[in-house]
């Protein structure tokens, strides 16, 4: 492994790691270029361990000792090195979490094949903060749910805050992203997938009360922060499901939503 110690801030080499607090332009720059940030040693471990290429490591010399293993495994990946005050210049932050990776990023999975066999399906639609998405991959991962779906704007599921928050657990559920919605839900009802909308309607049934029907096989949609579900969606699910909630809570934070859900709608056998 040869190591490429930084002195400014303009090398090339290292443009990927470049104005990453730039949201807006990250979330169109990685997926445009194939690539996507691993913030974090545990992050970058478990990218790897999914089987994730890198294309180059970037940390403090600090941290070496501590990815002697790794650069051991990828003797051809560049890893640059800097100071934290050069680092941080770099990328717009402090880096305190270890080493940080530039990965390629994975070729989507057909639709079909990611439903093949599937039970229970997450759906984000327009869920932009990247937080939320990390911590619902997050419970997704940890309640067998074992595929999500986002729609065309939804929030990346590999943008470096949501990969962070979800504890590299995207890594684990697959996913895709629709290219039509709410079209495409009817991919899942051919499919034979119940689709219920997370939302609180005149006609929503209790979480309760679906969870004792017991789909064979459930699409579950989470709808965005703000406005919520849209009509159209709401037109082209199944049915609509609530959380029953003490008076005067309308609602949860629709990551802490997800996680109640996915508990209580998991598959019986």
């Amino acid at each position: 492994m040869t190591f490429h110690y930084l002195e400014s801030a303009a090398d090339p080499r290292v443009a990927d790691y470049t104005q990453l607090t730039d949201v807006h332009l990250r979330k169109l720059r990685e997926p445009a270029e194939g690539m996507y940030i691993a913030e974090s040693s545990r992050v970058l471990r478990r990218a790897l361990a999914a089987g994730h290429r890198p294309r180059s490591f970037f940390l403090a010399e600090k941290w070496v000792a501590d990815l002697a293993d790794i650069f051991e495994q990828y003797p051809d990946v560049p890893a640059y090195i800097g100071s934290a005050g050069l680092l941080e210049e770099i990328t717009g932050f402090h880096l305190h979490r270890g080493a940080m990776a530039a990965m390629h990023r994975p070729a989507p999975v057909p639709l079909p094949e990611l439903l093949a066999g599937a039970r229970r399906v997450a759906v984000l639609e327009d869920i932009v903060d990247h937080t939320n998405v990390g911590a619902i991959f997050r419970s997704a991962a940890a309640l067998d749910v074992d595929a999500v779906l986002v729609s065309p704007r939804c929030g990346d599921p590999l943008y470096r805050r949501s990969v962070r928050v979800s504890m590299g657990t995207v890594f684990q559920v697959p996913w895709a992203r629709l290219d039509s919605w709410p079209q495409d839900l009817t991919l899942l009802k051919e499919q034979g997938f119940t689709v219920a909308a997370m939302e609180l309607t005149d006609d929503a049934v209790d979480l309760d009360e679906l969870a004792a029907r017991n789909p064979e096989r459930l699409a579950l949609v989470l709808g965005t922060e703000g406005a919520g579900m849209s009509a159209d969606t709401l037109a082209a699910v199944d049915l609509a499901v609530k959380i029953p909630m003490r008076a005067g809570v309308d609602s949860l934070n629709v990551a802490a939503a997800s996680a109640v859900a996915f508990w209580e709608l998991r598959p019986r056998a």
